[in-house]
């Protein structure tokens, strides 16, 4: 299964200079941030780039073919992370490695797109079916489950809506999408009613708050919505052409400079990139993620068979989703949640699973059908 010839004429090099491109302004954009994060950033971008050149001539079947050994890991390591995980602001999601910390949900997307990919190409004529329907839920909540309780509501949601897009472009019937529709939007709206009642039980008093921010942000002004607003502040300060990276001069101070957006490296990335290189900037880094995106659904396009084409996508949906919902918490049009933004924000386990991902489509798109 490794023995694969190729035709290296169909190598995406766009995907790859656009993937290296947006990843080194990254790295200047943590730098201009928070200059403590560079050094391991940057050494994480040469491990991750070797990784994601390695991966693409790997041939994806063969990755496709321990895809329950991958789930099954990946069910280990998330209940590693409940026992024995770091503790870091009332939220237990990080393993401890000694050297650096890693975050075992940034790689339960990546399996999880892998996994569900599989297993819809193996149930192809059945798919459809709602006992294979059941089976796939099922096991698609067990990871979600481990990942909502550590607790990360945030990153659940984006699985959530990863693996929803895989499963609708795998053929799931449009009848049983609009009946989901029909029950999810009431349900939605009794949702939103039962976490503002007193004693609810499901979501955490921070979680709440940061929902009926984005409601009502007038009345959490000067509480929750205090970052946002502040983000929004400095993305609008950069005006068209932005401050400059690292401008640190008296007459021309950032957020940055005085610490009013807190985590900038990493949730708040855009904020860095609104203010200092202004709108044209931020348009050129949004084009830069789209163009990943499209490539991405190309490349789908063109595989030469189901869990290629739903890999490929699940890769488009992950990178599109994150940055959409990135960039919308920094410009207040989203609640304020913790999500980084694909290849931009400080994290070496979002980025190892990015660049794995990409190298993965890369493959993919060597053994294009034409």
């Amino acid at each position: 299964m490794l023995k694969q010839k190729y035709q290296f004429k169909n190598y995406n090099w766009l995907l790859v200079i656009v993937v290296l491109a947006i990843s080194c302004l990254g790295v200047l954009f943590i730098n201009s941030a928070d200059s403590s994060y560079t050094t391991k950033q940057f050494i994480g971008l040469i491990f991750c780039t070797g990784l994601m050149l390695f991966l693409s001539v790997i041939n994806y079947n063969f990755i496709c073919d321990y895809s329950r050994i991958l789930y099954a890991i990946n069910i280990v390591i998330l209940l590693i992370v409940k026992i024995a995980g770091v503790k870091v602001g009332g939220a237990r999601r990080w393993i401890n490695l000694g050297f650096t910390r890693i975050q075992p949900s940034e790689f339960t997307k990546m399996i999880m797109i892998i996994f569900v990919a599989v297993y819809i190409q193996e149930h192809e004529d059945d798919f459809n079916d709602w006992k294979v329907l059941a089976r796939l839920a099922g096991l698609c909540a067990l990871p979600l489950l481990l990942v909502v309780i550590e607790p990360d509501l945030s990153t659940t949601l984006d699985i959530t809506f990863i693996l929803l897009a895989v499963i609708f472009v795998g053929g799931l019937d449009t009848k049983l999408i609009r009946k989901c529709i029909i029950v999810l939007v009431p349900l939605a709206v009794l949702f939103v009613w039962y976490i503002q009642t007193p004693n609810q039980i499901l979501l955490k008093d921070y979680q709440v708050t940061r929902i009926m921010t984005f409601i009502n942000p007038s009345k959490y002004a000067d509480t929750s919505a205090y970052q946002q607003q502040n983000s929004v502040m400095a993305i609008g300060s950069g005006q068209l052409y932005g401050k400059g990276l690292n401008n640190n001069t008296i007459s021309d101070v950032t957020v940055t400079d005085t610490g009013l957006v807190s985590e900038q490296q990493t949730d708040f990335i855009f904020s860095v990139i609104g203010e200092e290189v202004g709108f044209i900037g931020s348009v050129i880094v949004i084009a830069l993620l789209a163009i990943i995106v499209i490539q991405c659904l190309i490349i789908a396009n063109r595989a030469k068979n189901m869990s290629g084409r739903l890999i490929a996508t699940g890769i488009a949906a992950l990178i599109g989703f994150q940055s959409f919902i990135n960039i919308g918490v920094a410009t207040q049009i989203l609640p304020n949640t913790g999500l980084p933004l694909p290849f931009l924000s400080y994290g070496l386990t979002s980025l190892l699973s990015c660049m794995a991902g990409i190298g993965i489509v890369l493959n993919i798109g060597l053994q294009r059908h034409y």
